[in-house]
């Protein structure tokens, strides 16, 4: 695999990110969530490139980038110190590259201040997360397009 680079995305980066989200939503989650719930949840966000700009513009975004393309990404609420997403293509997880998307985000939060990180986080990321740090604050249900998906509210202490 060529190098992964990290850095701020781009109004280019959108489309990317838009097919990134798409697609581990419907194949990297597959393990924790049906088809069912996939499918509503993929659809919660359009494809188009757009949506993704204006998302950069109300969230600091980082990508990694592998030739030239998106092919991870981070979206942060700096103020609230949350990770909104996370999200690598599914056949580059487990490479790290969304180790390394977060431990830049922790970075990032750290430098804005912030002693404590959160994120609401899948079933597949919470199972990680608990192996390096982050502590569960218990489930909960949210609704996409009429069906229901188990999350972890969880967080980081950043001191």
């Amino acid at each position: 695999m060529a190098r992964v680079h990290y850095r701020e995305a781009t109004a280019d980066d959108a489309a990317d990110q838009a097919e990134v989200f798409h697609h581990a939503v419907m194949q990297g989650a597959s393990r924790h969530y049906t088809i069912a719930q996939r499918q509503a949840w993929a659809s919660a966000l359009s494809r188009d490139a757009s949506v993704w700009m204006d998302r950069q513009s109300r969230c600091r975004t980082l990508i990694a980038e592998c030739d030239r393309r998106c092919v991870g990404f981070v979206e942060l609420d700096v103020a609230k110190a949350n990770v909104e997403m996370l999200y690598v293509w599914p056949s580059l997880a487990g490479m790290g590259i969304g180790r390394s998307l977060l431990a830049l985000a922790e970075c990032n939060l750290r430098e804005a201040g912030a002693v404590r990180m959160t994120i609401d986080a899948s079933l597949g990321l919470a199972e990680h997360l608990t192996h390096h740090g982050w502590d569960s604050h218990g489930v909960e249900w949210v609704e996409r397009a009429g069906e229901r998906l188990l999350r972890h509210n969880m967080s980081k202490n950043l001191s």
